[in-house]
């Protein structure tokens, strides 16, 4: 394990995930998974982790492997369709995975979810973090409409309020 990246862990809290995330950035996240879900049957989570725990930390755990546990925590898989999507930010590597639901992964494939993951990245490298994860948000929303659109009544399964573990 690098002495970099415990460094990375160690300085990161909750308070520089409210830095770079304030209030009216986490509005208009919700806003705008609430407007994308209306044109698809995905079911979006955003969540920022500021840094990994400890003992997580230890055993070297890596962004994606903390991803898919966090999926399963806030129980993204289990939708009517299958079509859960979570976006998730390990603040202090800078990371983003997007781990979706087979009922969508199936359509959308991984390099679909990759290069939305590299390009919030880049925004946020730049320290555009809320119009990044919002444009990562549309990004996704227009895969989803064009692989899953909305049919009929479209009820929302998932709370759209990002997260921040």
């Amino acid at each position: 394990m690098s002495m970099t990246r415990i460094l990375k862990h160690l300085l990161y809290g909750r308070l520089h995930v409210l830095r770079c995330f304030p209030a009216p950035s986490m509005a208009a996240i919700q806003a705008a998974i609430a407007q994308s879900e209306a044109s698809h049957m995905g079911e979006l989570r955003f969540v920022v982790e500021a840094a990994l725990d400890w003992p997580d930390l230890l055993r070297g755990i890596t962004p994606r492997e903390r991803a898919i546990e966090v999926f399963s925590q806030l129980r993204i898989w289990d939708t009517e369709h299958n079509s859960g999507v979570l976006v998730y930010l390990l603040l202090a590597e800078r990371r983003v995975e997007i781990v979706a639901d087979r009922g969508i992964h199936a359509r959308v494939g991984e390099p679909g979810w990759q290069a939305i993951c590299r390009e919030m990245e880049q925004a946020f490298r730049a320290g555009n973090f809320g119009p990044g994860a919002v444009a990562g948000v549309a990004r996704i929303g227009a895969l989803l409409a064009q692989h899953f659109p909305a049919q009929g009544a479209n009820r929302n399964e998932l709370s759209d309020t990002p997260v921040i573990l």
